[in-house]
């Protein structure tokens, strides 16, 4: 695979969260051939369609930044059974003006995460829902639901089962096969 660059979007804002420690995990299994990068979300103002015509200054360089990016990971909690109002206003934020997405045909992928045992499915599902309106192919398998988060991490906050290592591995491994089959 050619260089690639790896957006990734963490829809927690919390300094230790979860998400937060698992995407930096996961950023470390992309080959050397990719970089990766985070992209902030907790700046942005609430989306309102009034700013189409005059955005506020945080919504350039955020829409400028996933603009360069290859690819799109998102790794986030679950609230309430979908997405956090953070995430769903960054991706609001990027995909306006209408007909001018940021996000449109960048390859995306989804790893969600819940401290209980049912994953974050439904932030999945949701998140799904959105990327799909906006033009993104998403990885479709394998799908990633991480349970029972604190406990995949020690106290430095690195994955400390090898088993979801080698799962978190095979999900980049099959996202980077998503992204070589939009490059060519």
């Amino acid at each position: 695979m050619s260089m690639a660059k790896i957006g990734i979007v963490v829809g927690s804002l919390r300094e230790e969260s979860f998400s937060k420690k698992i995407a930096n995990n996961v950023a470390e299994l992309f080959p050397d051939s990719c970089t990766t990068e985070m992209i902030e979300i907790g700046n942005l103002p609430l989306y309102n369609e009034e700013y189409d015509d005059n955005p506020p200054p945080e919504y350039g360089p955020f829409r400028s930044k996933v603009k360069g990016f290859d690819a799109i990971l998102f790794v986030t909690p679950e609230y309430n059974r979908s997405i956090p109002g953070v995430l769903k206003n960054a991706i609001d934020v990027g995909s306006r003006p209408y007909g001018q997405s940021v996000w449109a045909g960048k390859p995306a992928a989804i790893i969600s995460q819940s401290i209980g045992t049912v994953g974050g499915f439904g932030a999945n599902h949701h998140l799904r829902q959105v990327l799909t309106f906006l033009d993104m192919p998403i990885l479709q398998q394998p799908e990633a639901y991480l349970t029972n988060s604190p406990g995949l991490l020690d106290e430095n906050g690195q994955i400390n089962n090898e088993a979801t290592i080698r799962f978190l591995q095979s999900f980049v491994n099959a996202f980077l096969d998503l992204l070589e089959r939009y490059q060519a």
